[in-house]
């Protein structure tokens, strides 16, 4: 009787997945001094959080959190809160699965997973820093959006009756408001900057550019700019409409007085000659 011999065939390797979880705490997170042993960047600060977890924070508000359990990411934030820098009241957050295959093609399937071959270092960083830059830019659109709507009722009434509406405190109020959301909006993040990590590492610019494609990413950024331009370009029109209209009633004041000042001349010059 023949001995079996063992099999050649290839064992099936089961993928690892995981969690990451993105954040939007706050308008800034101040990292500076939180530098710690387990260090894996300084720029994003990323570190390595219990046995497998790791967590990437960006300047801008945003806290990636990869492969944490539900209480090292309570410790996690809580060690955060004195570091944000006007936090929000309720944090957005956006999570994706990550699916580590070693053998095979890295891709990222639409609403599917995003399978790479290994978390090293700089493939974590790529991918935290794409979806930070989408959850940022996912409140950004919600802010512009909300300005717009303030704004069109008085686009609207100039329009119809071609001239500013009479709650100008309201006008001025909006005005400030548009200018503070595109100060914001345009300063928080770079979206067309690529993450440095590919300075060092080209390697992972295509997957870099298949999670910008997913997420679409430079697509938004053009639309965020464009309607950025037209608030810029309503809120001058409407100051400008503003202090056209303060010119004309100070013109009108100037013009009254001297109206007053020659009837007064008139009344001493004729009526209180003496006869």
């Amino acid at each position: 009787m023949a001995a079996l011999q063992p099999s050649t065939l290839p064992v099936p390797v089961t993928p690892r997945r995981l969690t990451a979880r993105a954040l939007l705490l706050g308008e800034r997170i101040d990292t500076v001094g939180l530098e710690r042993s387990e260090m894996i960047s300084t720029n994003p600060l990323a570190f390595r959080v219990g046995g497998h977890g790791e967590v990437v924070l960006f300047r801008y508000g945003v806290a990636v959190l990869f492969d944490l359990s539900p209480v090292e990411e309570d410790e996690v934030l809580r060690g955060l809160r004195p570091r944000i820098l006007a936090p929000f009241d309720r944090y957005e957050d956006e999570t994706a699965t990550i699916e580590i295959v070693a053998e095979g093609e890295e891709l990222i399937a639409p609403g599917g997973p995003i399978v790479v071959r290994d978390l090293s270092p700089p493939r974590l960083l790529v991918i935290a820093d794409a979806m930070a830059k989408n959850l940022a830019l996912t409140r950004d659109e919600r802010e512009v959006s909300r300005v717009f709507e303030t704004i069109e009722p008085f686009a609207v009434e100039l329009a119809r009756d071609g001239r500013l509406p009479a709650k100008r405190r309201q006008v001025v109020r909006t005005i400030g408001q548009a200018l503070l959301t595109q100060h914001r909006v345009s300063g928080r993040i770079e979206v067309e900057e690529k993450p440095d990590i590919l300075w060092d590492h080209p390697q992972f610019e295509r997957l870099y550019a298949r999670l910008a494609d997913e997420y679409e990413v430079k697509e938004r950024a053009a639309a965020l700019a464009r309607k950025l331009r037209i608030i810029s370009e309503t809120t001058s029109v409407l100051t400008d409409l503003i202090d056209t209209g303060r010119s004309l009633r100070l013109e009108a004041t100037i013009v009254a007085l001297i109206v007053v000042e020659v009837v007064i001349l008139l009344y001493e010059l004729f009526l209180r000659a003496p006869r």
